[in-house]
């Protein structure tokens, strides 16, 4: 039996379908935005703590700062998701976000806490012993950590 021999059009189709199915897969496995949704909502769900998460929100309401031990400035973001969380930024070992306002987007890396309000985003900062994973905020193109 003759083998079959595709013709180039073909081939060219085949090649372009297996290129844009790479790249949808890859770039739907990277979708932070969803997948840290869903790692903060399954934190709070099963009321988990020590969680690192990364994800980003709308600055809901600002706080005082707490000044009970390491001072951290304190804000609630809104996630995508509708859930909100409170974010401690340790100020003793980072900067502080000056000028954050109600309405700014907040990217953070840090260790999630469960609480019934939605939990807590801390360690946000980097740690000079060097024993936990460093977290950070990303506010108007600038780093905080």
């Amino acid at each position: 039996m003759p083998a079959r021999s595709i013709k180039l059009p073909t081939l060219i189709v085949f090649v372009l379908i297996g290129i844009v199915s790479a790249c949808t897969f890859k770039h739907s496995g990277n979708n932070s935005v969803n997948s840290v949704r869903g790692e903060i909502e399954r934190a709070f769900e099963t009321r988990a703590k020590d969680v690192q998460v990364e994800g980003e929100g709308i600055v809901e309401r600002l706080l005082s700062d707490d000044t009970d031990g390491g001072k951290h400035q304190r804000f609630i973001v809104r996630l995508p998701s509708g859930q909100t969380v409170l974010i401690a930024h340790n100020i003793d070992l980072a900067p502080r976000i000056d000028g954050l306002q109600k309405g700014d987007t907040v990217r953070f890396y840090g260790e999630y806490v469960w609480n019934p309000q939605g939990g807590t985003v801390h360690w946000t900062h980097h740690d000079p012993q060097g024993r936990h994973v460093s977290g950070w905020l990303k506010h108007n193109g600038l780093t905080y950590q």
